[in-house]
């Protein structure tokens, strides 16, 4: 029997060398797909930006492009005998090595590898204390991740000079590493205290003597460059934390000698370090000594002739070339204590503030990353282990003997079918209901459909099958005009491309026996398995899926009847005003709005329903996208579920913070731990994160086999399921972020129809 909408004139073929202007549906879609390009744009610009500043972080730590080499033994035969012979202070004036010592009776107190937020301003309190300048050699990273130490440090009266960004032995390094490590330092230092510095100490220097082959091509290129290169002539070994006497002993110099003094302020436990200094401080002002800068040693060491060359040189050095600090002007920041610091302007003081921005930026992502993966990590397992015991519990309690919802349930039910273009799949749909052991009315909505496909079922002469025509509206729409041509009290949906059993109406309806039950979710299987991407949705379906809706039903709080398969209370139904077009998850909204209404939905694990799922990644991009931002639809629109009493807000405080927590948040930050494991991997520990990930997915399947267990599956999609978790996984967390930035800027959607290719038939041989 056929409904028919009053008919029109067949359309007149457009005029040849005319193009046929596009409809509404055509252009609202083109309208729809230019909007979301950008959001699928800025959905990878976050993985990108969340990539980038991963990367950041993990080379201000040296997990990224570290190297710990250390070079020893090495030949100095290149090495000039002055040089080796010399002071601990060395400069190329006219190209030519030069090394200057430190006064008599004076220190040159050098800090190395900081700033560090613990020792640092306790270092810094103890100089002040006693009116004592320091020259401390900072690490690039740790400058751009404590900028505010080093502004205090350059306030108070001390030097700076460069300690490289990462640490690294330079002479192992190609002079675009050394180049980079050198300008990023002045960056930060630009960033940070608005200065550049010419002082520089390489990282595991120590006397002038230890320069060996490799390292003093190091040093003659960066004295082309206008560096002064700053060695010891004593060392505290602080490092070694040999007790506060031998690091006061140690740093001493004989015979009243000047000399430059190696501390450290930061790489380790500085305890003694900071109990010594006061110590050391006492003794040689007891002793006559006096204290000074780098470059006040210099200056004191110089006669006034020498002094004015090398300040000439230098201008003339900073004029030619941008090293070692570009943009940096030959105005001094300071005074003869400060005489290396010059003012950072233009491009040098901007970038460095980007720098020094950006790097907190990742300090402040990567740490709450780390708590949020943590929290992801429990949640994910937390559900594991409430899937597993409430779907074992699940399992046992509907199957047991003696389980009944109450008398059968015999009576006729109608099954409406919407149809937007189903053409490929509507017969197989029909002839699979017309099969049912149990009494249904079919009611076909052809929803403006253009490929004839109510033609198709008309054609079939299939008994008890109405064809209900109406001009495209929509999905909810469909089932809205299904619903009210309707003459049963219990009404049956499903998709125009799925595949009923002849049991599966029969056992959906049972729990409607109970009368407090107002709908029923049946288990919806996929049929087109066979491909890759058909047995990743196999997978998700049992396990992601059906898994869920058993402790969903325990708890009371479902949050989706599937399109595919779900059945009714007609009553219930037009009491919640329908299947409303609010959101584009009408089965999600409709199934909120029953438990509110105070009607139990529940899950029948027997009523099975073969669907075709998308056969193509864009269309699965279509359908995930359209699910999970029609669901962010639906909770929105039903969250004053959250304050309201009685069912409403029993679902309110329970289903919705676990579907938030297991369908959003979870979903959108899981990803992280495969993010979290590469990087592991490739920067930090390989087999402790192989064997992370491992575990993880061990549990992943040991949960999958459970819900292939339960649904009487066969395992060896399971071997798919390591592949699916590297790939699959990340396509999801793109379609979810691509829904949440459409949630965020108002964007809405159409309903979508995905390509069919009519490939699921009968239930067998889709094993």
């Amino acid at each position: 029997m056929t409904t028919p909408t009053t008919p029109t004139a067949p359309p007149s073929p457009p005029a040849r060398g005319r193009r046929r202007a596009p409809s509404r549906i055509g252009r609202a879609a083109s309208r729809a797909a230019a909007l979301q390009r950008p959001r699928v744009l800025l959905a990878l610009l976050l993985l990108l930006a969340l990539t980038c500043v991963m990367l950041l972080d993990g080379y201000l730590r040296a997990e990224v492009g570290g190297d710990e080499r250390v070079r020893t033994g090495a030949s100095a035969s290149d090495v000039p005998d002055d040089v080796l012979d010399g002071g601990p202070i060395l400069t190329f004036p006219g190209g030519q090595a030069t090394t200057v010592s430190v006064p008599d009776k004076t220190i040159v107190l050098t800090f190395d590898d900081g700033p560090d937020p613990t020792w640092t301003p306790q270092v810094l309190d103890i100089l002040d204390e006693y009116d004592v300048p320091g020259t401390f050699f900072l690490v690039g990273s740790m400058i751009s991740r404590h900028p505010g130490i080093v502004r205090d440090l350059v306030e108070q009266g001390n030097e700076v000079g460069v300690h490289t960004f990462t640490h690294v032995d330079l002479s192992y390094q190609s002079e675009a590493r050394v180049t980079r490590e050198i300008e990023q330092t002045q960056l930060a230092l630009a960033g940070a205290a608005g200065i550049t510095t010419t002082l520089f100490r390489a990282p595991y220097s120590s006397e002038t003597n230890a320069i060996d082959d490799y390292s003093w091509p190091v040093y003659q290129n960066l004295g082309e460059d206008g560096y002064t290169s700053v060695f010891i002539d004593t060392d505290s070994d602080d490092w070694k934390r040999p007790g506060v006497s031998k690091i006061v002993e140690w740093a001493t110099p004989e015979d009243d000698e000047g000399a430059s003094v190696l501390f450290h302020d930061a790489g380790g436990e500085r305890s003694q370090t900071i109990a010594a200094l006061p110590k050391y401080i006492e003794k040689m002002k007891a002793k006559g000594y006096t204290f000074t800068t780098v470059s006040g040693a210099m200056a004191d060491q110089q006669s006034p002739q020498q002094e004015a060359d090398q300040q000439s040189q230098q201008q003339q050095q900073q004029q030619e070339s941008q090293q070692p600090g570009g943009g940096r002007q030959p105005e001094q920041s300071g005074g003869g204590l400060q005489a290396a610091h010059h003012k950072a302007t233009g491009a040098t003081l901007y970038e460095g503030k980007a720098l020094v921005a950006a790097v907190a930026v990742a300090e402040w992502t990567v740490p709450a990353l780390s708590v949020g993966l943590v929290i992801v990590g429990v949640a994910v397992m937390g559900r594991f282990a409430m899937m597993l015991v409430l779907a074992r519990r699940h399992h046992r309690q509907r199957n047991r003997r003696r389980f009944s919802w109450g008398p059968p349930v015999t009576g006729p039910v109608s099954v409406v079918v919407p149809a937007y273009n189903e053409k490929e799949c509507i017969e197989a749909t029909l002839r699979s209901l017309a099969r049912s052991t149990h009494p249904v009315e079919i009611i076909v909505v052809d929803d403006g459909s253009t490929d004839g496909t109510a033609e198709i079922a008309e054609s079939l002469g299939l008994p008890g099958v109405r064809v209900v025509r109406q001009a495209n509206a929509g999905k909810p729409a469909a089932l809205n005009n299904g619903v009210r041509h309707a003459r049963c009290d219990i009404v049956v949906m499903m998709d125009g491309d799925t595949v009923f059993e002849p049991d599966t109406v029969r056992h959906l309806v049972q729990p409607f026996a109970d009368p407090v039950v107002g709908a029923v979710a049946g288990n919806a299987k996929v049929g087109n398995r066979r491909t890759l991407i058909g047995a990743w949705q196999h997978i998700e379906y049992v396990m992601g899926f059906n898994l869920d809706r058993r402790m969903y039903d325990l708890l009371r709080c479902m949050p989706t009847i599937p399109g595919a398969i779900g059945a009714f209370r007609r009553e219930a139904v037009l009491q919640a005003g329908g299947m409303s077009d609010d959101t584009l998850a009408e089965d999600t909204d409709i199934t909120i709005a029953l438990h509110r209404a105070g009607w139990r939905v529940v899950y029948e694990e027997h009523a099975r329903a073969w669907t075709e799922a998308p056969g193509s990644l864009g269309q699965l991009w279509s359908q995930r996208y359209r699910w999970s931002y029609g669901t962010m639809q639906a909770l929105w629109k039903h969250r004053r579920s959250l304050t309201d009493k009685g069912p409403s807000g029993r679902f309110g405080r329970v289903g919705m913070p676990l579907v938030v927590l297991f369908q959003v948040v979870t979903p959108v930050f899981a990803p992280l731990i495969d993010v979290f494991t590469v990087y592991s991997m490739v920067f930090v520990d390989f087999r402790a994160a192989l064997l992370a990930w491992l575990a993880v997915l061990g549990v992943q399947l040991v949960c999958a086999a459970y819900a292939f267990r339960l649904d009487r599956e066969k395992y060896r999609y399971l071997l798919m399921m390591p592949l699916q978790q590297l790939a699959y996984r990340q396509m999801m967390y793109l379609v979810l972020i691509h829904s949440c930035v459409t949630a965020l800027t108002g964007g809405r959607l159409r309903w979508q129809k995905l390509k069919r290719t009519g490939e699921v038939g009968t239930p067998a041989g889709n094993g």
